[in-house]
């Protein structure tokens, strides 16, 4: 070979040799990219190409209440999907879908349709259908039909309880009452399984690689054996008399828990809401809905009289004969009036000149400080959404007739929760005691949170007996009366104020609050009735009253309290213009009239007014004793100063003078007792 032609075969061999070496070491280079440099990034690429993590819903958590009766547990369903991109026939597969789902086949035809044009691999057909859908899915044994297991809400008593256990969304997700309070603990954790796909998407092989964590069961304090009467009671109150709305609580005075609390009108937690439905039929009322109190307000005013004057339940208390004017502004009692009564008939008889002028006693800032120690004005603490602190003005923004309005249940806004924590403060010896709700969340008990003193315990046990009053001779005489047990409580009857007009209604929040056994309360119970007519049937007294007599009846019964007077159904008193209630009036103008006032000249029908009382008709009547027992009689008798003679013991049988008859001056009632 010639050494020109030699020169040129070896540089073209070096050319060779240097383009492969180049090639090898952008080759080498290349695996050096995707071997080491960007290994990470493609091994999650490939992993993500050929592999899915389904995640694993984890059992929400059952909520039982305190009898360990189940009021809410997940069940477990199997939800379906395809993946339209691997359907053979996509018109066949929204027949065979649909007649089996019952589902409507055009729509589900279009939206598989959909779903694989715009190249989608996952749709869902239907959500936790019924257990004979999936049987009959999965005996078609179709490849392209999967299953996915979820878990669907269920209420097995359906609305009872239902504002307090609330409702979960379509993934369940808490959205009301305690699902959404204790959402965090009732969800759990969710689990995670890794699934291998091959060339064409199927799945080959799935590992779990997190157990899904059940949600934590919570056992609240609830009794369903007293919850279902209290929804009972109070659905036919609202009804009977027309009312917007209602709640009623019980409550264990000494531990804070929140034995009952209903609300009315009420739903179905299994159930979506239903077109037009009005969103506040979800309202919790007990603890979301303030409303002015009216007259039960009063048992705040004369605790804190006791506690900052010297007033007592003797002292004499000048009532105006039932007529006041403050700043241009004239209160008048509900019905007539009364001249100098004892303060503890300024409670049982409600009378709004006596609240008001023991009201001026206390005065402002005492009045105030005990408003927010009873705890109004503040929220409770339960651990439910939405809850109102109710509201209590500033002092700094009373005007010249706040005091006089607030000391009769005016100008404030509180729950039916906060008057059942402020009724317990009287009956449990003077401490705020918060409501409590969860016994129990998975293991661990909630601690409870000490109590705080607000009352001396000599000033809650006088309001005790006062309290008692208007369950014996008050306002609350015919309705609040327990078959069995001693009671006491406190009626009330409030002004609706309209915002929009600005101006009292002829509406009304009738109430009641007490508790029984007196000398040892083993419950409290608050009833409140919400948009009430005017008349005495919405009144406080005949609205509210039999509710709690029904409520508390049966409570006692479950909680097999004992017995602490004769079981013997006493005699109704005959009814009298003061038992129709107390209402507090709240929007008086200066020689305006009383709306009620108004409402009796529109019903008074035409003619001579009654003849005066002749001399033989005046003076003091006999009480009704009959069926009382002997401390009762004793109290009725001192409350009215009238002289009685005590015969035997148990429960009265007889009396002379009977019910109702004209005293002689000096005229002794002798009380004959039987047991």
């Amino acid at each position: 070979m010639e050494p020109g032609a030699k020169s040129k075969a070896q540089k073209r061999l070096m050319v060779l040799a240097g383009a492969v070496l180049l090639w090898g070491a952008l080759i080498f280079a290349q695996l050096l990219r995707l071997q080491v440099l960007r290994h990470a990034e493609f091994s999650e690429r490939a992993r993500r190409q050929q592999q899915d993590h389904v995640e694993i819903a984890a059992p929400r958590g059952s909520i039982f209440d305190r009898t360990g009766q189940v009021l809410a547990e997940s069940v477990a369903l199997e939800s379906v999907y395809i993946d339209p991109l691997q359907v053979p026939d996509l018109q066949v597969a929204a027949e065979i879908l649909s007649g089996i789902l019952r589902l409507d086949g055009v729509e589900l035809y279009g939206r598989i349709k959909w779903y694989a044009a715009n190249g989608r691999g996952f749709m869902w057909v239907a959500r936790r259908i019924d257990p004979e859908q999936a049987l009959k899915l999965h005996s078609l044994r179709l490849e392209w039909i999967r299953f996915a297991k979820e878990s669907r809400r269920n209420y097995p008593r359906a609305s009872l309880a239902a504002q307090v256990l609330g409702a979960v969304d379509n993934e369940e997700n808490g959205n009301g009452g305690l699902e959404l309070g204790l959402d965090d603990e009732l969800r759990g954790l969710p689990g995670a399984m890794r699934v291998l796909n091959d060339a064409k998407g199927r799945g080959i092989d799935s590992q779990l690689e997190t157990e899904p964590r059940p949600g934590a069961s919570v056992t609240i304090t609830i009794d369903e054996r007293i919850q279902y009467p209290a929804e009972q009671e109070i659905a036919r109150a609202v009804q009977e008399s027309h009312a917007e709305s209602g709640s009623v609580v019980v409550m264990d005075p000494y531990r804070g828990e929140i034995l009952a609390m209903a609300s009315y009108p009420t739903f179905d937690p299994n159930l979506p809401p239903a077109r037009g439905e009005r969103a506040s039929v979800r309202f919790n009322h007990a603890v979301s809905v303030p409303f002015e109190p009216g007259s039960v307000f009063k048992v705040v005013t004369l605790s804190s009289a006791l506690e900052t004057t010297d007033l007592r339940p003797d002292t004499p208390i000048n009532c105006l004969n039932g007529s006041i004017t403050l700043f241009g502004r004239t209160i008048h009692e509900a019905h007539g009036g009364y001249g100098t009564i004892p303060m503890a008939m300024v409670l049982a008889k409600s009378s709004n000149i006596g609240a008001i002028q023991i009201g001026m006693r206390v005065g402002q800032n005492n009045l105030y400080e005990y408003v927010r120690r009873f705890g109004f004005g503040s929220r409770t603490g339960l651990p439910l959404p939405a809850e109102s602190p109710g509201m209590v003005r500033k002092l700094s923004r009373w005007g010249a007739t706040s005091l006089s309005s607030v000391s009769m249940g005016h100008e404030v806004g509180v729950t039916t929760i906060q008057l059942a924590q402020a009724c317990a403060s009287v009956a449990n010896g003077g401490l705020l005691v918060r409501p409590r709700l969860i016994l129990k969340k998975g293991n661990e008990t909630p601690p409870l949170i000490p109590p705080r003193r607000i009352l001396r315990p000599e000033t809650a046990i006088t309001m005790r007996q006062m309290m008692e009053g208007v369950v014996l001779v008050g306002t609350g005489r015919r309705y609040a009366n327990l078959r069995g047990y001693s009671s006491a409580g406190k009626t009330g009857s409030a002004q609706i104020y309209d915002f929009t007009e600005h101006k009292y209604t002829h509406y009304y929040n009738a109430s009641f609050m007490g508790f029984a056994p007196v000398t040892n309360p083993a419950i409290v119970v608050v009833v409140t009735v919400n948009g009430t007519r005017i008349g005495s049937a919405g009144f406080g007294g005949p609205v509210a009253g039999p509710v709690f007599r029904a409520v508390a009846t049966e409570a006692l019964r479950v909680l097999d309290v004992p017995k602490d007077l004769p079981d013997a159904v006493p005699e109704k008193p005959p009814a009298q213009a003061a038992d129709a209630d107390d209402v507090a009036i709240a929007d008086l103008g200066s020689g305006q009239p009383n709306i009620l006032e108004e409402a009796a000249a529109q019903e008074r029908p035409a003619g001579p007014a009654p003849a005066p009382p002749s001399e033989a008709e005046k003076g003091p009547k006999a009480p009704n004793f009959i069926g009382l027992s002997k401390r009762a009689v004793v109290t009725l008798a001192e409350a009215q100063g009238l002289p009685v003679v005590l015969v035997g013991a148990g429960i009265v049988h007889a009396q002379a003078p009977p019910p109702g008859a004209v005293l002689h001056e000096g005229e002794r009632i002798r009380v004959e007792f039987i047991k």
